[in-house]
């Protein structure tokens, strides 16, 4: 049996500590590291053991009672979330440490998000009950409130002579009215319960938690064995080969090393495999399949369903990506909502930094690295200051380069109020293509939509595809600020191609030309990233938190109390709360808490001022431009956006 599991915290509730022992008792490490003596399994990089705390997601190897577990160690800062993501995706289970002391933190909660939406059983360890402050009943309710009322304390009730504490067995009854009557009708079986727990764990029905203090080595051997009894995978070798890619590495000499999850099936060395990238399916052969442990790898020959195993001769690919039978990528919810401009020194050639930084681009797609022609400049997504300090050190050590960063500045977006339609005609001299499109506003945070209603006796079936491609090969300008057009959905209606004169490149400029004309024609809107919070304080200080919400042109719902706390939830712009940590630690004390989550798009609460700010000219965008050209007589000539549509020749 092979198992994937990954260890999950808040920074600094004790995770590196914790895998530390699990890897010591179970014979996979000879000496216990830690994270304050820069000697840790997982923690190898060097700028990890300068910080003190885990960057990038790292995978172990444990063989425990005939079971091999592929542990997973992920960062636990929130500016590092997207690379957490990317492995929870692949996990079979999760083991999420929580601090006794300081309980259910902010980060917490958007990391349980995450593995309820990728269904991801989950076990829970309250760390560090050895520290003064520490209350596990204080934190099993917090635990019960905040997260799931189905968490459950195993630590003295699990398995005592062979037989369930009669409080855990009516716990696993409640959850399913099959399984009560049957304790009801024939009384306890321990194969059945056993059975059942495993059940009701994989199904996500109940969450066993048990505590002890890792750096100490308290309840961390007791911990495994009940989770070791309490897991259990299926999976398919008899199946066709599929898996996903969940992280992309570089080494020193560019070799590209592409890490999956399989899935189902068996995969060899020198055998091709599908990559499927959301567009295209391509075929490549591996070279190389290697189990990593560490920062140190053994090399097979074939590996199985339930593996994780690093492919090279792989080139194409993302992390997220299907590959082999599973045709699909994944969406990820930690998406950065600022941007950067990267700064290098002018002796250095800009277009081969700008090779390195597309490098750390396909490792970490939520980077998003763009580059400005017009301006000459790169700019990045990021996630917070702290990445940015990283990035730093990861671009000296990688490239040899020395690069800093502007201060982040937030990501809009833009939409459309009203329907429109948009015409684009490209015709200079031995080209041709026309598009005609209607663009309509959707639901926020659906992106853009397409829909094809073009006859094929207008335009070719190929011709058509081509569109829906330049729809989304890239982000398009809006009109108000430049900032990429979301929640739109796009309708092409009809077109046009010439039997001699359409030639690659035509159908993307007419398409272009068609989105800008239809957006001249409407007001556009500015939208800002918004915060979905939820903030836990003590009551006397509810009325400065509600009153800074509004300061900060949020939105809160009726306040909930629970005894002397309340809990406030609601959303506010990123723009306006990104900097409010330090403020609201001040108020509570460092009491209270505070989650804030990336939910989504919504209207700019100052788009004037926003606008006037980026002083963005439309007519100045050399990548966009509403005027079409047209052609009589051997000589091409350009129509403005306003009398376009009367020269179209579908019309």
């Amino acid at each position: 049996m092979k198992k994937t599991i990954g260890i999950l915290a808040h920074v600094d509730a004790g995770k590196t500590t914790f895998a530390e022992q699990l890897l010591y008792h179970t014979n996979s490490i000879r000496e216990r590291g830690r994270v304050d003596h820069k000697d840790s399994f997982f923690d190898s990089h060097d700028i990890e053991k300068n910080r003190g705390i885990t960057v990038f997601s790292e995978q172990g190897l444990i063989q425990y009672k005939g079971v091999t577990y592929h542990l997973i160690d992920t960062p636990g800062h929130v500016d590092f979330s997207p690379e957490m993501e990317r492995s929870i995706q692949i996990m079979d289970y999760a083991i999420l440490i929580i601090s006794a002391v300081e309980g259910v933190e902010g980060h917490t909660e958007t990391v349980w998000s995450l593995l309820e939406k990728y269904n991801v059983p989950t076990f829970i360890f309250i760390n560090k009950t050895d520290r003064v402050g520490a209350n596990v009943k204080k934190v099993m309710k917090d635990i019960n409130e905040n997260l799931s009322e189905h968490a459950v304390d195993i630590t003295e009730t699990f398995v005592v002579d062979k037989k369930m504490d009669d409080e855990l067995i009516e716990f696993i009854a409640e959850r399913d009215e099959r399984i009560l009557d049957y304790y009801l009708e024939k009384g306890y079986e321990h194969k059945v319960w056993m059975e059942e727990s495993v059940k009701q764990v994989r199904r996500r029905q109940i969450f066993p938690c048990c505590s002890g203090s890792a750096l100490h080595d308290v309840g961390v051997v007791s911990f495994f064995e009940k989770f070791h009894q309490l897991t259990s995978t299926s999976f398919n070798d008899n199946l066709p080969f599929s898996g996903r890619v969940y992280k992309i590495r570089h080494e020193m000499n560019g070799l590209r090393v592409t890490y999956i999850k399989v899935l189902t099936g068996s995969l060899k060395v020198r055998e091709s495999i599908n990559l499927y990238d959301g567009e295209e399916t391509i075929s490549e052969k591996i070279t190389q399949l290697r189990i990593y442990n560490g920062n140190k790898y053994s090399t097979v020959d074939e590996v199985h369903a339930g593996d994780l195993v690093a492919l090279t001769g792989i080139s194409t690919g993302r992390p997220g990506d299907g590959i082999g039978h599973l045709k699909e990528s994944a969406k990820y919810e930690m998406i950065p909502t600022l941007k950067s401009k990267v700064n290098i020194d002018s002796s250095i050639n800009i277009k081969e930094a700008y090779g390195f930084f597309k490098l750390l681009d396909r490792e970490d797609p939520s980077l998003q690295v763009l580059w400005d022609e017009k301006t000459q400049e790169i700019h990045i997504h990021v996630m917070g200051v702290i990445q940015l300090e990283v990035l730093t050190e990861v671009i000296k050590e990688r490239f040899q380069l020395h690069v800093s960063f502007e201060k982040p500045e937030i990501l809009y977006k833009e939409t459309i109020k009203e329907e429109t339609y948009g015409y684009g005609h490209f015709e200079p001299l031995g080209h041709y293509a026309e598009v005609h499109l209607k663009m309509e506003p959707i639901e926020r945070n659906k992106g853009i939509l397409f829909e094809n209603v073009c006859h094929a006796n207008d335009l070719s079936i190929g011709n058509q595809h081509l569109i829906q491609q330049h729809i989304f090969e890239r982000d398009h300008h809006g009109l108000l600020t430049g900032s990429p057009l979301t929640d739109v959905k796009v309708t092409l209606l009809t077109g046009r191609a010439h039997n001699k004169h359409t030639s690659g490149g035509d159908f993307r400029e007419a398409t272009y030309r068609a989105i800008r004309q239809g957006l001249e024609k409407i007001k556009s809107v500015l939208l800002e990233p918004y915060y979905s919070f939820k903030i836990k304080v003590d009551m006397k200080q509810m009325g400065r938190i509600l009153s800074d919400i509004q300061y900060a042109h949020g939105s809160f719902n009726p306040p909930e109390t629970f005894g002397e706390k309340v809990v406030i939830t609601g959303e506010v712009p990123v723009a306006t709360f990104m900097d409010y940590h330090t403020e609201f630690v001040s108020i509570t004390h460092g009491k209270g808490t505070m989650n804030l989550v990336f939910s989504g798009y919504g209207p700019c609460h100052n788009e004037k001022d926003v606008v006037e700010r980026i002083g963005y000219d439309k007519n100045a965008d050399a990548e966009y431009t509403s005027t079409s050209i047209f052609c009589s007589k051997g000589q091409g000539y350009t129509v403005k956006w306003e009398k376009a549509e009367e020269e179209m020749h579908c019309l």
